[in-house]
């Protein structure tokens, strides 16, 4: 029997109205605390906002600039340095360097190890300089190999960025570093040139202001970008050939007697310009870890020396400027020794009477000394202050020394004498080579220059231009056979010049064993191209002289420079037989 369905219940209907909450009175006051409320949050809000956006607007804006904003430099490429022939001595390429933002990077993330390694630090130091401070920059390695950057980049570590920069790169090595210089981390000039013309080369960062987010990525320029300006080139006197062969021929002589160091300088007698200055030893530009100050320093321009008898021909020269010789006056000079203020002037071998051509190639103290004491000591001082000494050379190069040239109210009839061949003032081996233009350039001393110029200069008179010749043939006599400089001859080509051997001083004496050995010379003799001039400092396998030591090096360099210039040989090649080179005893 089927049952009916029991109907749902219906719901009561509820009185809202009459609830007791409902229908009590709610006091005024509460209503006007809500509201009142309600207006001062809101005028807090506003104040807030005013404050944010007016009062303290720059403070925030700065804050946020922190948190977010970035300025990048935009590094410029510093200008290459360049030989006479284009060369590149010297020249800019990309590196990359890694830096972090300390608050993003994990200390203790487990690929910093792998990092460490990478950049071939300690993992101390790179959690070291990861220490979350009051920066959010700092670098952890500058100017890596590319391929490290790229390795280190692919360990996907947070905070830890790459950063494009310029690493500079030196092709011709130690030939030319003392020259070039070089640059610091900040590629900034440090030695040489790239120090005399840090301003020509480094040219002007660009910028660009940029807003990050927090993982580093730029999401909006700021404003406009400020391109970077390029330091420009810079084109040097210096010939890379001659420059090259002059230091490698240079070395050889070093290293065959035995010697501390070496210079050389080679000038070109038209132009004034620099061809090559080389010095030995030397280091490597690119790889500097291991550097001392006796590699560091420019030993052509920095190290004054007394100049031993590469004086004498300044002294004929003005004895015949002043009327009181010809080159054919007769000299004595036997018994080959000069008493003096209880001093002994000595030659090597006594000569007995010479004329003054024969004074300079045979290089007699005595001779000399007697020419100098017929001259007033003003006049000699005069004439070596024009023709360059005790004046810094006219280049503007770091450390290059001026010598010393004391006035000559202060000298002593000894210290004349001794300075009529070298002992009692010093030079360095530029301003030697310089003075010598003296009688490349037929009395005229040329300034001279480490950049490019292809117009000749214009000298200032030191000595008349027909006894300025007369001195010149003094010093073919000096190369050819009967002379001191006879190993300075070179096939093809004519060559003058003067030999010197001084005794290096020590304390307030002078060392008993310790020379410098110098040649200074022409050539072609009769329209002189060049002058060159060697120094060999302190010899010590047995052979000391000038002539032998010194004179060599300027024979190769001269022809292989002539050669290199184009200036056609003036002599037939022809087989020659040269004696042992002699030289005046030191002092």
């Amino acid at each position: 029997m089927s049952r009916k369905p029991t109907p749902a219940p219906v719901p009561r209907s509820i009185a809202y109205g009459s609830s007791p909450l409902l229908t009590s009175a709610t006091p005024v006051w509460r209503s006007r605390f809500i509201v009142a409320m309600l207006a001062l949050a809101f005028a807090g809000l506003a104040a807030r906002a005013a404050y944010v956006q007016v009062i303290g607007n720059d403070f925030f804006q700065r804050q946020g600039e922190v948190r977010y904003a970035r300025t990048l430099e935009l590094p410029a490429s510093r200008g290459r340095i360049l030989d006479r022939n284009g060369m590149i001595l010297a020249t800019s390429v990309v590196a990359q360097s890694v830096w972090a933002d300390p608050e993003d990077v994990d200390p203790n993330h487990p690929r910093l190890r792998e990092a460490a390694r990478l950049l071939e630090m300690p993992l101390a130091e790179l959690q070291r300089r990861l220490q979350v401070g009051e920066r959010n920059f700092v670098w952890i390695k500058r100017q890596v190999d590319e391929p490290v950057a790229r390795q280190v980049q692919a360990l996907g570590i947070k905070g830890l960025y790459l950063r494009k920069e310029y690493k500079r790169q030196y092709p011709q090595g130690e030939a030319l570093a003392h020259v070039v210089g070089f640059t610091n981390v900040e590629d900034r000039g440090q030695e040489g040139v790239e120090l005399a013309f840090d301003r020509e080369l480094s040219g002007r960062p660009g910028s660009r202001r940029v807003i990050k987010d927090r993982l580093g990525r730029i999401v909006e320029d700021v404003r406009d970008i400020v391109p970077p300006v390029d330091g420009r080139d810079l084109q040097l006197s210096i010939d890379g050939k001659v420059q090259y062969f002059a230091y490698q021929r240079l070395k050889d002589a070093v290293l065959q007697h035995n010697a501390r160091g070496g210079s050389a300088v080679v000038l070109d007698a038209h132009t004034g310009e620099v061809l090559a200055l080389a010095n030995y030893p030397s280091y490597n530009p690119n790889d500097r870890r291991s550097l001392t100050g006796e590699q560091l320093r420019n030993r052509a321009l920095t190290d004054s020396f007394e100049p031993g008898s590469t004086m004498k021909p300044f002294i004929a020269a003005l004895a015949l400027d002043k009327g009181l010789v010809t080159p054919e006056t007769p000299i004595p000079t036997a018994p080959g020794r000069l008493q003096m203020g209880g001093f002994t002037i000595s030659d090597v071998h006594p000569y007995g009477v010479l004329t003054v051509n024969e004074v300079i190639q045979k290089s007699s103290n005595v001779g000399t000394v007697k020419m100098a004491m017929q001259l007033q000591p003003r006049d000699m001082w005069e004439a070596y202050t024009r023709a360059g000494f005790g004046h810094k050379p006219p280049v503007p190069f770091p450390g290059a020394t001026s010598g010393r040239l004391r006035p000559y109210k202060t000298w002593r009839p000894i210290e004349q004498a001794t300075m009529s061949y070298g002992y009692g003032l010093s030079v360095s081996l530029l301003q030697l080579a310089q003075a010598y233009t003296v009688f490349a350039r037929d009395g005229e001393l040329v300034p001279i220059t480490l950049l490019r110029t292809d117009q000749p200069a214009h000298g200032v008179r030191v000595f008349s231009e027909r006894h300025a010749l007369a001195v010149r043939h003094m010093l073919h006599m000096a190369a050819d056979p009967g002379g001191t400089a006879q190993l300075a001859q070179t096939v093809g080509y004519s060559v003058g010049g003067k030999t010197g051997t001084a005794r290096k001083q020590e304390g307030k004496g002078y060392a008993a064993r310790k020379y410098r050995s110098f040649f200074v010379g022409l050539a072609p003799i009769d329209q002189p191209r060049v002058v060159i001039a060697v120094m060999i400092d302190e010899p010590s396998n047995g052979v000391i002289y000038g002539g032998a030591v010194a004179a060599p090096v300027f024979s190769d360099v001269a022809q292989q420079t002539l050669r290199l210039l184009g200036v056609p040989p003036d002599m037939r090649v022809q087989p020659q037989i040269v004696a042992d080179a002699i030289e005046e005893d030191p002092v």
